[in-house]
């Protein structure tokens, strides 16, 4: 299987080469990362200037490892069409958990996504941080089940991963999709200059059986999801009203 792995923390991030290297067992590797950070970038695409990449001085051993001027989607399309045999693209390891609503904004999942946009399997995945640095050995049993069992997979399919500290078990789950409150923290630089932070928190429980619960309750999430946003239920009642309105008989200037 030809892998390609992305993600939204740039080339150095140790989560990306704990990825890498998990990787290896089932398949040839290559890795295509930011060579900067570009955590919350979402699904952004640079169209305005040339992409370059170049080889990373950061070691992966055993695995070609390349760096670009853009973002993770960018790294995707790139790397998909310099290596057009890739099968499949793994996003991450993120640091820290892309849950819920979160999903909207997530580079790491954005990375995924480009890979199914480009007719390829995408599996994002990130993990819970802690006071500590995290500890990679800890989730690589769960990582390597989680790998296997997806990657079996016939066709095509997105899958959102996300793994509490110290796992327990795993779950498949749907998204949550309570409220998050937006807020912004002011804050002073050591120049004396206001600056601003910008963060998110929920604002209720989680759902049982969603991706947050059980991160929460210390099991891996695996979230299947899909590109098509169409609220089909609302689609639905679109379409009697407008029927019932005669909003579908044409023109309503147009005189009989």
């Amino acid at each position: 299987m030809n892998i390609l792995i992305a993600n939204d923390d740039g080339i150095y991030s140790p989560g990306l080469s704990a990825l890498a290297q998990a990787a290896r067992s089932f398949g040839e590797v290559k890795v295509v990362a930011p060579d900067v950070e570009q955590s919350s970038m979402g699904h952004a695409i640079t169209a305005t200037r040339p992409l370059y990449y170049k080889a990373s001085f950061q070691k992966f051993e055993g695995v070609e490892a390349y760096r670009v001027n853009g973002t993770p989607a960018d790294c995707v399309a790139l790397g998909s069409h310099i290596w057009p045999k890739t099968e499949v693209v793994l996003s991450g390891i993120n640091m820290g958990p892309n849950l819920g609503n979160a999903m909207w904004h997530s580079g790491t999942l954005a990375a995924a996504k480009q890979a199914v946009l480009l007719g390829k399997k995408g599996i994002a995945l990130s993990m819970v941080l802690g006071k500590e640095e995290p500890n990679f050995e800890v989730i690589q049993p769960y990582l390597k089940q989680v790998l296997d069992f997806l990657l079996k997979k016939e066709g095509l399919y997105l899958f959102n991963v996300n793994f509490p500290i110290r796992p327990v078990g795993i779950k498949f789950t749907r998204q949550s999709v309570r409220f998050y409150d937006g807020k912004i923290v002011p804050g002073m630089d050591p120049m004396g200059r206001k600056h601003y932070w910008y963060t998110v928190h929920a604002l209720e429980p989680a759902e049982e059986n969603t991706d947050r619960w059980a991160v929460e309750n210390n099991y891996v999430s695996v979230t299947p999801l899909r590109l098509n946003l169409t609220n089909e239920e609302e689609l639905s009642k679109l379409t009697q009203e407008a029927s019932l309105q005669q909003l579908d008989k044409g023109n309503p200037d147009k005189k009989a």
